[in-house]
């Protein structure tokens, strides 16, 4: 081989003949991926909205995956590996942000000439997204109803509105290492969004102001609020780049738009962990 000749893979060992053998394509399924998208408008930009949605929707998979897992193993009191799973989603947050800048470069005359195609169709019914805010804590029964004509969705996600959050989780380990809490918060309704708790706020207090002496739990309380930090970005980013592309128009999927996912900027998953910066 001569200096400037391109490189032979074969030469190096490389496998080239996959006739017989499970190839990269076949692994990962790429003929299904990539031809997943159906664009109706015949507008170049609907490729862009709907590969940034696709691609979202598999980062919520891998989130929820190490989510569920993460809650398992704070249920199961290892709580290292829910460290590590819980810093994996707080990274994947970082990537449904940046989806958002590859979208918001769509401008609005470009969006404007898709959207009657869209329907009703509207991320506002990802069951995802539902089951991600269910996990982390933010319950509403309500949530349900735009699942309706799917059951086998609406089951998956009334599974997640009845099971215990993360949080649930957490405050049931602070009980078991023998911090004082409410037995009306161990005992709640698991349905019903979590609700300011006195008592878990003087159990994270009292972690926070002894953080040797509780070294797991400090470091679950961390983990914790980088991921409602990652969560809040992630939320913050779709607001700016709905608002940026469609203004205060009303979403596809009927709610107010803007002003109603403005709404949801203000909610706060773990209350009592952000209550003590200021106590402290």
């Amino acid at each position: 081989m001569n200096a400037g000749d391109p490189p032979d893979p074969a030469a190096d060992g490389a496998r080239m003949d996959y006739a017989d053998t499970m190839s990269y394509g076949d692994y990962l399924q790429l003929d299904a991926i990539l031809n997943a998208q159906k664009p109706r408008s015949g507008d170049h930009n609907e490729w862009l909205f709907i590969i940034q949605h696709q691609t979202s929707e598999l980062w919520m998979k891998l989130a929820l995956i190490e989510l569920r897992a993460a809650r398992d193993a704070v249920r199961a009191e290892r709580l290292p590996p829910a460290f590590k799973m819980l810093a994996r989603v707080s990274r994947i947050m970082e990537q449904l942000v940046h989806a958002w800048d590859v979208l918001s470069t769509m401008t609005p005359s470009e969006y404007s000439a898709i959207r009657p195609f869209l329907g009703a169709s509207s991320g506002f019914q990802s069951w995802q997204y539902r089951e991600i805010e269910y996990i982390l804590g933010n319950k509403n029964p309500a949530m349900l109803k735009p699942h309706a004509h799917r059951a086998d969705i609406h089951a998956e996600v009334e599974r997640a509105l009845a099971a215990p959050s993360l949080y649930d989780e957490a405050i049931r380990l602070l009980a078991r290492r023998g911090f004082a809490i409410d037995s009306g918060v161990l005992n709640r309704d698991l349905r019903q969004p979590w609700r300011f708790a006195p008592s878990v706020e003087q159990a994270w207090l009292a972690v926070y102001r002894a953080p040797e002496e509780h070294w797991a739990l400090y470091e679950l309380a961390e983990e914790l609020v980088d991921l409602e930090d990652a969560f809040r970005q992630w939320r913050f980013r779709h607001v700016t780049t709905v608002e940026r592309i469609i203004g205060f128009k009303r979403g596809t999927g009927g709610t107010s738009g803007v002003a109603y996912l403005r709404k949801m900027l203000d909610v706060v998953l773990f209350p009592e962990l952000w209550k003590v910066r200021t106590d402290l």
